[in-house]
């Protein structure tokens, strides 16, 4: 009984407390405004998610600045399949294309109980797994595609669910009291956890290269469908008054991917347009470090923690095997 109460019911109330906090900022203030940002001819960007939502947003609106985008979706990349992330990532590479822009947007929300091909748990796999090997992949053609003065720039969409996220480092796929409410604030977790690591590793390097994590707060998206019925009745009425727009929930992604305002800033928490304080368990260096290094096991990546001293060697060193 505890043991539920813990897992399950716990994450369900914090989460939602998150929500309503959420909400009633939102009530009061107003979506952030894109400042006139520059012209982006030249520069490419591939987004993840962007067939609708915020991605969509996200992408048409580079688009208009004169990015080449490439939605990932398009070019088929599913994120729950790490051999399906590989072989885009090669695909992409034999292009020969730059890279200037990486925006993780994709992800899923509050899905009853399932794994991806690969094993892990779906939230964990789609939101952050996927996306830790995609970026991976991706690193050595944002280096050099990035110079001093103009950075190659990673976007990490989270979600304000992920103060309410805790990371058992022994069970990241729940197997042992599943949560949806839970599995999906881990992985919001997860993604601020690894870039504010990612950051540190690349400022070390002295890469040209920076990568922010961002909040849309909450957006009227397809992410609430899985909401069981009794919430999806009581949403609807709330999200025509209180939620974002996709546009307006996009917006911060925007600004992090394109504004000069953020060139050469890097390892922030975005919300609202303003950097923001992220969950205290987000800052620990420990916890970071140690979700880096079981997901590069999990991944299969090889010399993964060498970043700095050789990223091309680093991301080449992956094997196809998977370690659960």
């Amino acid at each position: 009984m505890w043991l539920w109460v813990q897992s399950v019911l716990v994450p369900l109330l914090t989460l939602y407390l998150c929500g309503v906090k959420v909400l009633i900022y939102q009530l009061f203030n107003r979506s952030f405004t894109l400042p006139a940002l520059p012209k982006q001819n030249g520069r490419v960007a591939i987004v993840t998610g962007g067939t609708r939502g915020m991605g969509f947003e996200t992408a048409r609106h580079l688009a208009r600045l004169g990015m080449h985008v490439i939605i990932a979706e398009f070019v088929f990349v599913d994120l729950t399949s790490l051999t399906s992330v590989r072989r885009f990532a090669q695909t992409f590479k034999v292009r020969g294309l730059p890279l200037h822009v990486l925006v993780n947007n994709a992800g899923t929300m509050l899905v009853p109980e399932r794994q991806t091909e690969d094993g892990f748990e779906f939230h964990f796999g789609l939101n952050y797994l996927g996306h830790f090997l995609l970026t991976h992949l991706l690193l050595d053609s944002l280096s050099r595609s990035g110079r001093h003065g103009c950075c190659s720039r990673i976007v990490n969409v989270s979600s304000a669910t992920h103060y309410a996220g805790v990371l058992n480092l022994d069970d990241l796929n729940r197997r042992t009291c599943y949560s949806s409410h839970g599995a999906y604030s881990q992985s919001k977790l997860a993604l601020v956890l690894f870039t504010y690591y990612l950051q540190e590793q690349l400022t070390a390097g002295g890469f040209s290269v920076t990568v922010n994590a961002v909040d849309p707060g909450m957006v009227d998206t397809a992410l609430y469908d899985n909401l069981w019925s009794l919430a999806q009745a009581m949403k609807k009425p709330v999200a025509k008054i209180l939620f974002r727009t996709p546009a307006e929930g996009a917006a911060t992604a925007i600004y992090a991917a394109a504004a000069q305002e953020v060139e050469e800033v890097g390892g922030c928490y975005l919300y609202n347009g303003h950097k923001t304080r992220s969950s205290d368990l987000s800052y620990s260096s420990e916890l970071q470090a140690n979700l880096w290094r079981r997901s590069c096991e999990l991944v299969g990546l090889k010399e993964a923690e060498t970043l700095c001293c050789g990223l091309t060697r680093s991301i080449e060193g992956f094997t196809s095997e998977t370690h659960m």
